[in-house]
């Protein structure tokens, strides 16, 4: 793809609530050291048919399309590229000969981020597969669920949600993937009780506090396994607050943790890749981007609370 160095574009975060955003400094960085007048922006969409429509403005280069979206803007989109459409869910748009195209990177990110930590000794292989467990049924979910089957050798994957109908429907998604998952719906203690520990947790929902009794038996749940002797890797997405109600009881409990906005940093190479072509992101410079990365989470008022 070439990339006129010299035309003015515009990047976005594109979604609801996206205002604590700290990723805009990391990838404003990358646009000027790559010699391009480009600028990301966190922009607060209400439906999802104004992402659409900022996707194809012609002044814009790509998306990163956030909650709640990222399962209704793939059919307003041109196309959607064999990640999209085998995850179920779509976190970033770019332009292919003249067309907005949907891609999925988000589960590059989850997969760097639980291999980040925990002994190499001790993961998943093919040759000695085991259970994770998701908390969440949404867009975000899938590209856990395509990262831990396809790609961490977790072919069961538990999953802990409130909404039966959200889970049925990820179940119809994931039927789709290269590596089919057996997904089990875990609905309370006891079922939780009889079923082998999972190695990596990965939460993908708001840090609430639970209210309804639903909500309340999801995290009485994810405490039991947190509980358990065997310790593997929990992941929260959720990054504001960056250190989640997930992270700290992880940790407590003593399970390595790793806060979601290194999931941000595992997908730089990708979407750049996407938006500005191979030849301009072979200059990238991933340590300078992940600095400022970092930096910018450390100094975020939105989320350091």
């Amino acid at each position: 793809m070439a990339t006129d160095k010299t035309e003015t574009k515009t990047l976005h975060l594109a979604g609801v609530g996206v205002k604590h955003s700290i990723a805009f400094a990391m990838h404003n960085r990358i646009a000027q050291s790559l010699g391009l007048p480009w600028t990301f922006y966190s922009t607060e969409c209400d439906t999802v048919e104004e992402v659409a429509a900022l996707a194809r403005k012609p002044s814009t280069a790509g998306l990163v399309v956030t909650m709640p979206y990222k399962n209704t803007i793939m059919p307003l989109l041109d196309e959607l590229d064999d990640l999209a459409t085998t995850i179920g869910a779509c976190n970033n748009t770019y332009r292919r000969d003249g067309k907005v195209v949907g891609t999925n990177t988000d589960w590059r990110g989850i997969k760097g981020c639980l291999l980040e930590k925990g002994e190499e000794s001790s993961r998943p292989s093919p040759s000695r597969t085991t259970s994770a467990l998701v908390v969440g049924a949404g867009g975000a979910s899938r590209a856990a669920v395509y990262a831990l089957s396809s790609h961490l050798s977790c072919p069961t994957i538990y999953v802990l949600n409130r909404d039966v109908a959200e889970v049925e429907a990820l179940v119809t998604d994931t039927k789709k993937m290269t590596v089919t998952p057996k997904i089990v719906h875990i609905k309370s203690l006891e079922e939780a009780s009889i079923l082998e520990a999972p190695y990596y947790i990965v939460g993908t929902v708001p840090d609430f506090e639970p209210q309804t009794k639903a909500e309340k038996d999801v995290s009485a749940i994810l405490e039991h396994f947190l509980s358990r002797d065997n310790k593997g890797v929990v992941l929260d997405m959720c990054f504001k607050p960056r250190r989640t109600r997930m992270i700290k009881l992880a940790e407590k409990l003593g399970w390595p943790a790793v806060e979601g906005t290194h999931v941000i940093g595992y997908q730089i190479q990708e979407q750049w890749r996407l938006w500005a072509g191979d030849e301009l992101v072979s200059r990238l410079d991933e340590k300078a981007a992940w600095e400022t990365l970092l930096n910018a989470a450390e100094e975020s008022t939105a989320i350091n609370f």
